[in-house]
């Protein structure tokens, strides 16, 4: 028998989400930007609770050959905004051609906003965050009542003894004058 190469056509095709989440891992590292944002319903979303979609203002275009990204950035107050984007389109590029040997042919960028490292932190506190802040500091509370309640009620039960044993010695004491008056 000889052997023969076989010519099997293959092709290969990538959801936009799939795109869009390599997208998204690949701009964790990028130095200025503080945040990808998803627009007003994400927003809220993440202002409520604790969301790791890397997906959330990434928007994607995916062709047989080629991508293309939009994205809305938050970038730190301070930094070269046009230095941001290209270390945007750099670092996307590099991690979309390596992992799918697709080319990023447009890379748009708008940014939504510019903020210190501090506002960013404060704002990036959800609403489960402070339910959970709060949960934990009503917990403390009814911790330290019980206890409180627990040192009362020992209290009180040393006191109920003792009143107690003074109520039987003296009930002894006068069945013992009864008994001597009687005899």
């Amino acid at each position: 028998m000889e052997n023969q190469k076989q010519d099997i056509k293959t092709s290969v095709t990538y959801e936009e989400k799939v795109i869009a989440k390599i997208v998204g891992h690949a701009l964790e590292s990028v130095d200025g930007l503080l945040a990808v944002s998803g627009g007003f319903f994400s927003n809220l979303k993440n202002s409520v609770v604790n969301s790791d979609s890397v997906t959330d203002g990434v928007n994607v275009e995916v062709g047989t050959k080629e991508v293309a990204v939009d994205l809305d950035i938050v970038v730190e107050y301070g930094k070269d905004i046009p230095a941001i984007v290209e270390s945007i389109k750099a670092i996307v590029s590099q991690n979309v051609e390596v992992m799918t040997h697709l080319k990023v042919v447009e890379l748009n960028a708008n940014v939504v906003d510019v903020k210190t490292k501090a506002e960013h932190e404060a704002d990036s506190v959800t609403v489960q965050d402070r339910v959970s802040d709060a949960a934990q500091a009503t917990g403390n509370f009814a911790s330290e009542q019980a206890g409180k309640a627990k040192a009362a009620i020992s209290s009180g039960a040393e006191k109920t003894k003792e009143a107690v044993s003074n109520g039987t010695e003296a009930a002894k004491e006068k069945i013992s004058e009864a008994r001597t008056s009687e005899s």
